[in-house]
C-alpha cells in the first residue's frame, strides 16, 4: 500500500495522531477509534495492522496486551515522496529567483556605468 493511501483514511490518521503524542495500548486506540468513528473493534484492529505493515506503527506485548508505538519510517517515507513530487517545481523556481537576482544585478551595473559616465 502506498503511503499516501495509509494517511487518506481519517481513521488511521487520528490513530497516528494519537501515538504522536506517544505509545498507547490497543484498548485506548480502540476506545479513541470506537468513540469518534463509530467503528467495530475488529474495524479497529485492521487500521492498526495496516499502520504496522506499511511502516508507521510498531507493537509490543507487555503482558496481555499490545501497546503501539509511532514508527517513524512510515513518515519518513511519506515526507521523502512529498519531496520527490516538490523538487522539480523548487528547481525551476529557484533558477527563476537566480535568473531575476542576474537581471537585477546587470540592471544595477548598467545603470552605474551610465550615472559614471555622465559625470
Amino acid at each position: 500500500m502506498h503511503e499516501f493511501e495509509v494517511l487518506a483514511d481519517a481513521v488511521r490518521r487520528k490513530l497516528l495522531a494519537v501515538l504522536a503524542v506517544g505509545e498507547q495500548p490497543a484498548g485506548t486506540l480502540v476506545d479513541i477509534a470506537r468513540s469518534e468513528f463509530g467503528i467495530s473493534q475488529p474495524a479497529v484492529s485492521q487500521h492498526l495492522r495496516v499502520l504496522r505493515d506499511n511502516g508507521f506503527a510498531t507493537a509490543r506485548a507487555e503482558g496481555a496486551r499490545r501497546v503501539y508505538a509511532l514508527d517513524p519510517a512510515g513518515l519518513d517515507a511519506a515526507e521523502a515522496e512529498l519531496s520527490r513530487l516538490r523538487d522539480p517545481l523548487g528547481q525551476r523556481l529557484d533558477a527563476l529567483h537566480t535568473e531575476i537576482a542576474r537581471g537585477r544585478r546587470a540592471a544595477r551595473t548598467g545603470e552605474t556605468a551610465t550615472t559614471e559616465e555622465a559625470s
